[in-house]
């Protein structure tokens, strides 16, 4: 007997997650995730994820983030129209993250289709309405921690506190006479709002994420934590200017607001303001305040209540913060792709008053990771925008287990008789837990897939691949032309104009001019000599 899975995404990446098991019954999607990233990379979410998505027998999501939930919906206009488990945390929050994540696909389309009306072009789709991510979430069917369930048919599984965010899971799953383990995300040890993680040990196969698999975090207690924040809080409003903190609207959101209400509270920053301007957040921190009980390290407060505390939701209340100096504007998305935190960039970033504290990954090709690495100039919704703000970054909000961390993860699920994956990390991330794993005897076979790969599970024994994966989705991964373009688009104005002599910037563009048009000329020639060989 044998399993077979599929890795349809967050393979040397970090989004994308989608793993696809079948067995001698049934097929089961464990997260069907949103990437995110590059432009190229973000294309591969119009292709069909799977094949025959009505026959997928079920789904089992292991936590909201759109990285792991986000193509949902698009599986369900595909055919889909089995149950989708997860704890019922999950589900609550799933509503408010799928039915945003429509909204943002519906007007991305709209920009989309008003250049492209002004260009002649034939209108695009969106790749999901509202509506497609409400019946998506209307699939949810909550089951508790530790509970067995049959996802599918000749499957079993149970779900553990991956301690990442409110109601991450690990999924544990046999079928076929295969056990295996799936990570989720892992959350770090001594993290706000959850107990560490857990699970059982002894399978045959575990696909473990890698996200920093390279990095070993310094290790700060929450009372450090708060400290490092209330420093940069207080050297921003020394300076006068706001603090744009660039925020994941689940989970991160609300560990800013308990250690600002906490602040807040103790006097140790004076009378700051803090404005949520995320609609989404302010949904997500809504289920938070209703398991609120049930969460650690509150101390007895209600955080989310707390009057230094302002959440946006209207248009015209954003807007009005561009006005406003000296304040904490709490705003996603996180890696800045998307949503108002761009908005408050374009007017901020070029303020030398302000602050852009990063506290979350920054995945390769985001507009975050631009930033943070020292853009000078960057391009936002089409406008350049220089760098002038003060960058900061505070590690210890990551909801991510680091390299240690991990490590102890995979060795609590020992022994492994097979293979052990690793998976949802940059290649450097990935290639570095690797090495220690193997070097610490973890597993007898240590696998990095490939997107688009295919690999036999069987019991006790090493994976096999019965398929390789795609080169275009490998190209695909990391940052891409794009990226070049904007860093360039951004800077060559100023470029230019370091050229003294008018004439010779002239020059200087008819020669760009030129290298364009000889890659246009060798296109034209290339598709010549192909017609002329296939008339032959």
């Amino acid at each position: 007997m044998s399993l077979s899975v599929k890795i349809h995404g967050a393979a040397r990446t970090v989004t994308g997650s989608c793993l696809e098991f079948a067995g001698s019954k049934g097929r089961l999607l464990v997260d069907c995730g949103l990437f995110q990233g590059s432009r190229t990379l973000e294309e591969m979410n119009f292709d069909p994820r799977v094949e025959n998505a009505a026959g997928l027998d079920g789904v089992i999501l292991t936590h909201a983030h759109i990285d792991h939930s986000g193509l949902l919906p698009r599986l369900v206009r595909d055919g889909f129209a089995g149950p989708i488990w997860c704890t019922p945390q999950t589900a609550e929050l799933l509503e408010y993250m799928l039915a945003d994540s429509g909204r943002i696909q519906e007007g991305e389309a709209e920009r989309i289709n008003r250049r492209r009306d002004r260009e002649g072009d034939k209108a695009i789709e969106p790749l999901y309405t509202e509506a497609d991510a409400l019946e998506a979430w209307g699939m949810t069917r909550p089951v508790e921690l530790g509970e067995w369930f049959e996802p599918a048919p000749g499957f079993r599984a149970r779900l553990w506190n991956a301690g990442h965010i409110l109601g991450s899971a690990s999924a544990e799953i046999e079928a076929s006479g295969v056990r295996v383990m799936v990570s989720g995300d892992v959350g770090p040890d001594n993290k706000a709002f959850h107990p560490d993680p857990d699970g059982p040990c002894c399978f045959d196969h575990v696909f473990c994420e890698s996200t920093y698999g390279d990095r070993a975090r310094e290790k700060h207690s929450i009372a450090e934590r708060r400290e490092m924040l209330a420093g940069i809080v207080n050297e921003s409003r020394a300076r006068g200017g706001n603090l744009i903190i660039p925020s994941f609207a689940l989970e991160r959101t609300q560990e800013l607001l308990l250690d600002l209400a906490c602040l807040s509270r103790d006097g140790r920053i004076g009378n700051a303001m803090v404005f949520v301007d995320s609609p989404l957040a302010n949904r997500a921190t809504q289920v938070f305040a209703r398991h609120v009980e049930s969460l650690e390290d509150t101390d007895g407060l209600n955080v989310f209540e707390s009057p230094a505390i302002h959440y946006v939701n209207d248009v015209s209340e954003s807007v009005r913060l561009n006005s406003i100096s000296g304040a904490i504007i709490l705003a996603a998305s996180g890696m800045c792709e998307a949503g108002r935190i761009r908005h408050h960039l374009i007017h901020n970033l070029h303020r030398r008053d302000s602050t852009v504290l990063f506290v979350g990954f920054q995945a390769e090709g985001s507009l975050g990771r631009v930033i943070m690495e020292g853009a000078e100039r960057v391009r936002i919704s089409g406008r350049d925008v220089l760098v002038r703000a003060q960058i900061r970054r505070i590690d210890s909000y990551s909801a991510h287990a680091d390299q240690s961390e991990l490590l102890d993860w995979i060795a609590a699920r020992a022994p492994i008789a097979g293979s052990l994956f690793l998976e949802h990390g940059e290649s450097g991330a990935i290639d570095a837990l690797a090495g220690l794993a193997k070097e610490r005897g973890l597993a007898p076979s240590i696998v990095v897939p490939e997107i688009g790969e295919a690999w036999k599970l069987e019991p006790a024994s090493p994976a096999s691949r019965t398929r390789t994966g795609g080169l275009e989705a490998r190209k695909a991964v990391g940052r891409d032309w794009q990226n070049s373009y904007a860093e360039l688009a951004s800077s060559l104005k100023q470029r230019l104009l370091k050229i003294q002599d008018a004439e010779a910037r002239e020059h200087a563009i008819a020669e760009m001019r030129e290298v364009l048009d000889s890659y246009a000329a060798f296109r034209e020639t290339k598709k010549a000599r192909n017609k002329g060989h296939r008339a032959r």
